[in-house]
């Protein structure tokens, strides 16, 4: 079944302070999730089992792991392997937009959308 849905359809599910997130799509195997960070929010270091990809499509961010940071702006694509922890920070001028794919989806997200 063929399904098209628009970014700005779903609702917005607050994470943090100046972050939230919205399901776009999922399957039983992938998700699509718009994330939006404001400048100085932190995504705080996590960790999940679901393998995670994004592209970054307004905006800039500094992604740290185990010691090491690297910035992602917009138009640059990123992979974070399960279980690797991660933390985000919005940086730059203006509010960051992330589409994030994981897999299998996160069924934390698909609990909070319910």
């Amino acid at each position: 079944m063929l399904k098209v849905v628009e970014l700005k359809e779903g609702r917005e599910i607050p994470f943090f302070k100046g972050v939230t997130g919205k399901i776009l799509l999922w399957s039983k195997r992938l998700m699509f999730f718009l994330v939006e960070i404001e400048v100085g929010e932190v995504v705080p270091e996590h960790s999940h089992p679901h393998e995670q990809m994004g592209i970054c499509l307004r905006g800039e961010a500094e992604f740290w792991r185990a010691g090491e940071s690297v910035v992602v702006r917009e138009g640059m694509a990123y992979f974070i392997p399960s279980n690797e922890k991660h933390g985000v920070k919005g940086i730059g001028t203006e509010k960051g937009l992330f589409l994030d794919v994981f897999s299998p989806p996160r069924e934390d997200y698909l609990e909070k959308m319910r």
